[in-house]
C-alpha cells in the first residue's frame, strides 16, 4: 500500500515538475532530506526516485528556460563552485583507497550541483516559503514522531532516522531536527491563524524533545546555542523566551539518569572512550593535512591506512566526527577554508539583508527568514563540530534560501529606488540602498 501511495504522489510530482520547474526542486529536496521511499516496504524502498526527479527537473528547465532567472554571481556562489571542483582533487591525487572514492564523491557532488541548479529556479517569495515548508515537513516528520516517542518512553530509548540517509544515526537526526526548528519559527511568524501558531509551537517543542531524546551531546550543545540565537534574532522575544525557559528545563528534568550521565561526560571527556576516539581522529586529520598540504586524503581517510600513518593511536580508526576536521582531513587546509567560507559569507549576506529590510514592514518576512537561516547555521556550526556531516543537504539549502532571498530583496529595493526617482524623490530620502550584491 505504501509503495502505491509513493508512486501516486511521485507521479503527480513529475507531472507538476514538467509544468513548473520549482516542483522538481521541491521534489528533489523532499526525496533527499526526508527519504520518504525508506518508509515503504516493497519495491519502492530501493527505486531510483531521486534520479527520476532530477531528470524531470532538467527536462523542465530546458522546456521553461526562458522563465529562469540569471545565475547569481557573488562570493557565496563562487565559493560553492570552487568547493564542487575542489572536492574532486584530493580523491584523485592522494586517496588511500582510490577504488572506493567514486560513491562518496558522487553523493556529495549531486547535492552541491542541485543546489546550484536550484538557484536558477527559486526566485519568488512563494518558492522560498514552499522550500521552507518542504524542509520543515521532511525533517519535522521525524522530529515530531521522535518527540512523541521520547515523551512516551521517558527518554529511555534513542531516536533514529531513515536508513541509508545522511540522518540515519541518532546524532545526525538530532542535528537536522535542531536546524529545522528555526524554519518552523519562521513559518509561525508568518502564520495568520491562531491554530497555526500554536501548532508551530507544539512542533518546535516536540522537535527539541526528539533532539534531547537522541542522547547526543553535540545536539545538547546545539540546542543551547540555537535557542539563544533564535531568541536573539526573533521578533516577539518575550513569548519565545517564556516557552524556551519553561520547556527546555522540563525536558532535561524528565530525562532518565542515563541521559544525565551521558551529558555529564562533556565535562569529563578525557575519561570517555567515544570522546577520546574523536580527538584521536581529529589529530589524524590535522597531521594528514599538514603532510599533504594543501590537499587532503580524499573521502576515504577514515580507514586503517591513514590512521596507521598519522594517528596517535592507530587502533581506533573512526570518522572525523566533526565537519571541520572532516573537511580538513578529506580536502586539506584549502578545502576547509572554502567550506567554512561558504557559510561565513552566507551569514554575512543574511546580516546585510536584515539590515536593509529593518525598517520596511512589507519586507519583514524576508528579515525573519534571513534571521532564522542564521539561527539554523548556528545549529549546524555548533552541533556539526561533533559530527561528520560536511555534505549533508540541509545547510546547503539554507545557503540556497539566503542567496535567493538576497536576490529577491535586491530586486525589490531596486524597484523602490526607481519608483522614488520617477516621483522626483532622492533614493536616500526613501531608504538606504541595498548593497546585497545579488545578480
Amino acid at each position: 500500500m505504501r509503495d502505491l501511495i509513493m508512486l501516486a504522489v511521485f507521479s503527480l510530482l513529475i507531472w507538476k515538475t514538467m509544468k513548473e520547474p520549482i516542483w522538481g526542486v521541491l521534489g528533489w529536496v523532499w526525496m533527499g532530506v526526508m527519504n520518504p521511499h525508506r518508509l515503504a516496504y516493497g519495491w519502492a524502498h530501493d527505486a531510483p526516485w531521486s534520479m527520476v526527479i532530477a531528470v524531470a527537473l532538467f527536462a523542465s528547465i530546458f522546456i521553461h528556460r526562458d522563465k529562469l532567472t540569471k545565475f547569481p554571481v557573488n562570493g557565496v556562489t563562487v565559493l560553492l563552485l570552487i568547493w564542487i571542483l575542489w572536492i574532486g582533487v584530493s580523491p584523485m591525487v592522494n586517496s588511500f583507497y582510490p577504488d572506493r572514492e567514486f560513491a562518496s564523491w558522487s553523493r556529495a557532488f549531486k547535492v552541491l550541483l542541485m543546489v546550484l541548479v536550484s538557484m536558477l529556479v527559486v526566485q519568488r517569495r512563494r518558492d522560498l516559503d514552499w522550500l521552507a515548508l518542504v524542509l520543515v515537513v521532511s525533517i519535522g516528520y521525524y522530529g515530531i514522531k521522535g518527540g512523541l516517542f521520547t515523551i512516551l518512553t521517558g527518554g529511555s530509548a534513542r531516536v533514529w532516522g531513515p536508513e541509508g540517509s545522511f540522518i540515519e544515526d541518532n546524532n545526525s537526526l538530532a542535528l537536522a531536527t535542531i536546524m529545522t526548528v528555526p524554519l518552523i519559527r519562521y513559518l509561525q511568524l508568518q502564520a495568520t491563524k491562531k491554530w497555526q501558531r500554536y501548532a508551530a509551537i507544539g512542533a518546535m517543542l516536540l522537535c527539541m524533545a526528539s533532539a534531547v531524546g537522541s542522547q547526543s551531546r553535540g545536539a545538547f550543545l546545539a540546542i543551547v546555542a540555537m535557542s539563544f540565537f533564535m531568541w536573539l534574532k526573533s521578533r516577539n522575544k518575550l513569548p519565545l523566551a517564556l516557552v524556551v525557559l519553561v520547556a527546555l528545563p522540563l525536558m532535561f528534568v524528565f530525562m532518565p539518569e542515563s541521559w544525565t550521565d551521558r551529558m555529564e561526560t562533556i565535562k569529563t571527556y578525557d575519561q570517555d572512550g567515544s570522546a577520546m576516539g574523536r580527538i584521536n581522529a581529529w589529530h589524524t586529520a590535522w597531521r594528514l593535512a599538514l603532510d599533504m598540504f594543501p590537499l587532503g586524503g580524499g573521502f576515504t581517510v577514515a580507514g586503517p591506512a591513514a590512521f596507521a600513518k598519522y594517528a596517535p593511536d592507530p587502533t581506533i580508526p573512526l570518522t572525523a566526527h566533526s565537519i571541520y576536521f572532516q573537511a580538513l582531513g578529506e580536502h586539506g587546509f584549502l578545502g576547509l577554508f572554502v567550506f567554512v567560507g561558504i557559510f561565513w559569507l552566507t551569514w554575512r549576506r543574511a546580516a546585510l539583508l536584515m539590515r536593509a529590510t529593518k525598517n520596511l514592514p512589507e519586507l519583514q518576512w524576508a528579515r525573519d527568514l534571513a534571521a532564522m537561516c542564521q539561527v539554523g547555521l548556528i545549529g549546524y556550526a555548533t552541533g556539526g563540530a561533533f559530527l561528520s556531516l560536511v555534505y549533508f543537504d540541509m545547510p546547503y539549502y539554507l545557503v540556497l534560501i539566503v542567496v535567493a532571498l538576497d536576490r529577491l530583496v535586491a530586486r525589490e529595493m531596486e524597484t523602490r529606488t526607481r519608483a522614488a526617482i520617477a516621483a522626483g524623490i532622492r533614493p536616500a530620502d526613501v531608504h538606504s540602498p541595498y548593497w546585497g550584491g545579488a545578480s
